[in-house]
């Protein structure tokens, strides 16, 4: 019997054959019962790349591949889905998630539409080729670091869909991000007790700042977090029993208007004790609130704190925008400038103060809304020399 052979004289296998301008070609059938077909212009490894070709796997490198797959039941060809597909197949999976998560998404697709990586097969996506990509995004196309982690935090749960699928057999984007790019995201610290007291007091003592000086104050003191303060309506403060009850938080979504969503977490749910000045900011602002003749309602809420000057109620970008023209204009004026401060670090100063006090571990989880613990003793609770030192002092150690 006659062996099939190549133009160099080699015996082909079953499936293999070469084709009239060269090339190497193997016929096999799926697991769905399809006849597929590879090519490569190198039989096997060891020959020579022809001139002005790419370095590509030879042909029964590929047959080993396919015949390995086949035999884990890992389906050729990656289901023949790009990255863009399985993110899209990932999302759809997704239901009830908040509307934010959902503009991350729409962040992510968009960003693969616009982008070749997006167009690569899943199956040809190394895990080299994931941490390269995410190294371009952020050198070259400019992305911050807490923007990328955001991304890969997308990615990587769609690509294991995909190992689980056995679509493909590894997760290229287990990794760390830390481990591969540079954390260029500006660390949003607490402040010191002294420079807290200046911001407040010039604030305070401001004429134009000074009817925020309150609402400064309150997120200061209670490390509530933007959205749930400005989600505040007067029927959540509760004076008889010296309470301030949070169960929503307020968003704006651009042409999408203002809505009412629940809290971060299921532990944002709680009850905070109020203090007396606290409580006495809060009657400052009820007293002085320039509510529109008509309240506005957003699903059902109404009665909200604070009103722009063309009355529409005011949410975090506001706050936002207060803070930096506070702090610009403190730091024009005097030559001792004040650090980064925005509504979130207040939370953080509000977390580091009950922590250096001494307060509880649960009792400060509970008073964040944490829903895990470690989030407020590693990322809200910020320790310096000074504090230890005091600390060790207080033991006699020193």
């Amino acid at each position: 019997m006659n062996k099939r052979r190549d133009k160099r004289g080699r015996i082909l296998h079953s499936g293999e054959c070469q084709l009239p301008d060269g090339r190497y070609r193997y016929k096999y059938t799926d697991s769905f019962g399809k006849h597929k077909y590879v090519y490569s212009l190198r039989l096997d490894h060891n020959d020579p790349m022809p001139k002005g070709h790419k370095n590509a796997p030879a042909l029964r490198d590929l047959e080993k591949q396919i015949q390995a797959d086949m035999f884990d039941h890992i389906v050729s060809n990656g289901g023949n889905l790009t990255v863009l597909d399985l993110v899209e197949k990932y999302i759809s999976t997704k239901i009830n998630v908040r509307d934010s998560t959902k503009t991350g998404y729409k962040t992510v697709i968009n960003i693969l539409k616009r982008n070749p990586f997006g167009s690569r097969r899943i199956d040809t996506v190394r895990l080299s080729d994931a941490k390269c990509w995410l190294i371009k995004l952020q050198q070259k196309d400019g992305r911050g670091y807490s923007s990328i982690q955001s991304i890969r935090g997308v990615l990587r749960p769609a690509f294991q869909l995909a190992v689980d699928d056995d679509l493909i057999r590894k997760n290229p984007f287990r990794f760390e991000v830390c481990d591969v790019l540079v954390n260029d995201s500006v660390r949003r610290d607490a402040i010191s007790h002294k420079d807290e007291k200046r911001f407040l007091e010039f604030i305070k003592n401001d004429p134009h700042f000074c009817r925020y000086y309150e609402g400064v104050y309150i997120l200061f003191k209670t490390g509530m977090r933007i959205s749930e303060f400005c989600g505040l309506t007067i029927s959540d403060i509760d004076f008889e029993n010296h309470r301030i009850n949070i169960d929503h938080q307020l968003y704006k979504r651009g042409s999408k208007g203002y809505s009412i969503l629940p809290p971060k977490t299921e532990a944002g749910n709680r009850v905070l004790p109020m203090t007396p000045d606290v409580e006495e900011c809060f009657r400052t602002i009820i007293a002085n609130r320039n509510a529109p003749k008509k309240e506005p309602m957003v699903d059902g809420k109404m009665g909200f704190l604070y009103f722009d000057k063309d009355g529409s109620i005011t949410y975090a970008l506001h706050w936002e925008h207060y803070f930096k023209h506070i702090r610009e204009k403190y730091n024009s004026i005097y030559k001792v400038p004040l650090p980064l401060i925005t509504p979130h670090v207040c939370r953080h100063t509000y977390c580091s103060n009950m922590a250096k006090s001494g307060m509880n571990p649960k009792t400060l989880q509970y008073l964040m809304g944490h829903s895990d613990i470690s989030v407020t003793l590693n990322t809200y609770t910020h320790v310096h020399y000074e504090d230890v030192a005091a600390e060790v002092s207080k033991l006699g150690v020193m």
